[in-house]
């Protein structure tokens, strides 16, 4: 696709990097004097103590890297308390819950004690009704204080780590930050793991506290979440002293005496009032993420305190050119690291208006979104390319009944978005004004890498753009030698650091150099392949393991991707490569087919998408199996298990590794 699409006079002239010019001012001077760059940007927010030095590199090789050292601060006084003045009564947060809603509750704020999702002080209701509830900077204060001063009487120290299980509700957000303001190590599990995934990650980084909730609620599911931690405590876990609950449902829950509280019974009114910050230290420790592998533990990523805040709040700025009268709606759950820059942090260092979501955005049918973007006039909408290609299945009828003109801008994450589905959503949500911000990045890099400047560049539906600033990405071949023309794949690397970058692999500091610096040192080993055309614009190919040689062709399983869901009857494919006597490699590709051609046979045989492949791209591309399944393996944040798909295919499904990522284990055994 050689399509290019240029951001709009009205989007452009008001945009903060407005010109290729400007783009490679600001981005020459984030790599020639990062100090001062990062430095000029620090002093806007607000600092306990200022910094010695802006990056103290010990040695990039090692992954041994610091920014801000000597400085002092607490990230929530820079997401709360530095706004109170002039935006306390800016709405910082609307909630919807997962019903649709029956009213719309202005500052309410939860009650405590309510029974059931989506209540709200002065409300009444079930929990089948669902409810609108805004949250005003000073009202998040407040609550972020009565937690924090609760916390500390419960038990909660400055290094603690607590574990949070937790549906998307509000209290889990201010329970987060109240973590954050008494210096504790918050590590977010996604709240669909199982009880061994929460087991393996309590006892990992000992946490003396998990936060659940009896319930949450997603469409017409009530997810087990207490039931689920308990299973999890059952055996071992012996750091866990207390599990705080907060009341999702009026279901009946079981409580395990001296070990469990309910949060709305012990959060009372002598809880209220200033709750002194914790002063930190740039480099400490601020929250824990866990990724998964396809072998051994999950690894536990460490994010600190100054550098990952000036960086995600400079992402946000400038990836989605964030003004003061937005409203920002990102679509992730806070369990993974998007919910952490981009609905916690980011937001709240720049003083955004923020959409929160409880629910599932096919509930109660696929227009909940478009329903949510007029209702609540959002104008950057923020989203994985799983959930644009599940809406757009459904067809234009759902987005065409909707206003959706508060929109200006459109962004996407999670995996490289594949043309036919970008093209929709820049026609059918945007109306074909709306830039979309495609944003290359990793739990690692704690903020965006890549991303397209819509006011600078044109945009490639499928291309992640051009590296942010203070990013230098560079593109090894196998050998190891950097490749310095344009128009060439190669392995994706980052050649220093930037403030958002992860510190460490909790717990194991020998696993941080070993999977990240060893095997090219000097180098970011992003574990992705990547091309960088001819205009200098990256495209991110997948997973390293995702490039196949084929009789002695590279070929990105993202290609053949892209020229499989390009046919009509196709919905979603997988590639991966199986070993060939003759060739190598060998392709092998997972289909799904569109409801449509499944339902009405309409669809041709698989060798008849063996041989369209052939035809898009050529003969050294064409399948040797195509297997048409109902469905393939995801994470729970959307991605393709691709490594799951190989090993099948491969004949080894009997060592299919960490599963703890897994959202739809159904469709395994239909696969082996």
């Amino acid at each position: 696709m050689n399509k290019k699409f240029l951001a709009g006079e009205q989007f452009s002239s008001q945009a903060y990097i407005n010109s290729q010019e400007k783009y490679e001012e600001m981005y020459k001077e984030s790599l020639n004097d990062p100090d001062g760059f990062w430095g000029k940007i620090a002093e806007e927010f607000v600092w306990s103590k200022k910094w010695d030095s802006v990056l103290s590199e010990e040695d990039f090789k090692e992954g041994k890297v610091k920014w801000f050292e000597g400085g002092e601060l607490n990230i929530t006084v820079n997401c709360l308390d530095r706004h109170l003045e002039d935006k306390g009564d800016k709405v910082a947060y609307i909630w919807e819950a997962n019903n649709p809603p029956l009213e719309d509750l202005e500052g309410a704020g939860r009650a405590e004690g309510a029974e059931g999702a989506g209540r709200a002080e002065g409300a009444e209701g079930t929990e089948g009704q669902g409810s609108v509830v805004r949250f005003t900077y000073k009202q998040a204060y407040e609550q972020v204080c009565k937690y924090g001063n609760f916390l500390r009487d419960f038990g909660v120290k400055k290094g603690d780590r607590v574990c949070f299980y937790v549906p998307m509700v509000p209290e889990a957000i201010f329970l987060l930050l109240a973590c954050a303001r008494i210096g504790a190590i918050h590590n977010v599990i996604f709240g669909g793991y199982s009880g061994n995934s929460i087991q393996e990650r309590v006892e990992d980084c000992k946490a003396r506290f998990v936060i659940t909730a009896n319930e949450g609620l997603r469409g017409e599911k009530k997810i087990p979440l207490k039931k689920t931690v308990d299973e999890a405590l059952s055996e071992g876990c012996d750091s866990v002293e207390k599990v705080l609950v907060i009341r999702g449902t009026d279901s009946k829950t079981e409580m395990q005496e001296g070990r469990d509280v309910w949060l709305d019974e012990v959060v009372k009114s002598e809880y209220e009032g200033v709750c002194e910050p914790e002063v930190m230290k740039a480099e400490d420790p601020l929250f824990i993420l866990y990724t998964s592998g396809s072998t051994g533990k999950p690894k536990g990523v460490l994010h600190t305190c100054g550098g990952y805040m000036v960086y995600a709040a400079t992402t946000l700025k400038y990836a989605f050119d964030v003004k003061d009268d937005d409203i920002f709606w990102c679509t992730a759950d806070i369990g993974w690291v998007t919910g952490h820059s981009y609905i916690i942090y980011g937001p709240l260092l720049s003083g955004t208006t923020s959409v929160i979501f409880e629910g599932v955005l096919t509930y109660p049918d696929a227009g909940r979104s478009w329903d949510m973007v007029e209702r609540h006039k959002v104008s950057i909408f923020y989203t994985a390319p799983t959930l644009i290609r599940v809406l757009q299945k459904a067809g234009d009828d759902f987005p065409n009944g909707k206003d959706l003109s508060s929109l200006r801008l459109l962004g996407s994450v999670g995996e490289p978005i594949n043309p036919d589905p970008w093209l929709w959503y820049y026609r059918a949500i945007g109306k074909e004004q709306c830039p979309i911000v495609d944003t290359y990045w990793q739990t690692e890099t704690g903020g965006f890498v890549i991303m397209p400047f819509p006011a600078a560049y044109p945009i490639k539906p499928g291309s992640a753009g051009r590296p942010f600033f203070g990013i230098e990405p560079i593109l090894l071949d196998n050998e190891g030698k950097e490749i310095s023309e344009n128009g060439v794949n190669g392995r994706l690397m980052i050649k220093r650091s930037w403030p958002g970058m992860m510190r460490g692999v909790y717990g194991d500091s020998s696993k941080f150099k070993e999977k990240y610096f060893s095997h090219f040192p000097g180098y970011y080993e992003t574990g992705d392949g990547g091309r960088r055309d001819e205009d200098g614009d990256f495209w991110i190919s997948g997973r390293i393991d995702d490039v196949l040689t084929v009789a002695g062709h590279r070929l990105g399983t993202a290609e053949i991707e892209n020229a499989l869901v390009s046919h009509e009857a196709v919905a979603e494919a997988a590639v991966v490569g199986v070993p060939d006597e003759v060739k190598g490699e060998a392709i092998y590709a997972y289909v799904v087919l569109s409801g449509l051609h499944e339902s009405n046979g309409l669809y041709g045989s698989e060798d008849e998408l063996k041989d369209y492949v052939a035809e898009e791209i050529g003969h050294v591309a064409k399948p040797s199996v195509v297997r048409i399944v109902s469905g393939l393996p995801k994470t729970r944040s959307g991605k393709i298990m691709r490594r799951i798909l190989k090993k099948i295919a491969r004949g080894e499904s009997e060592s299919l590794g960490d599963m703890s990522a897994l959202a739809n284990p159904e469709v395994l055994e239909e696969l082996v």
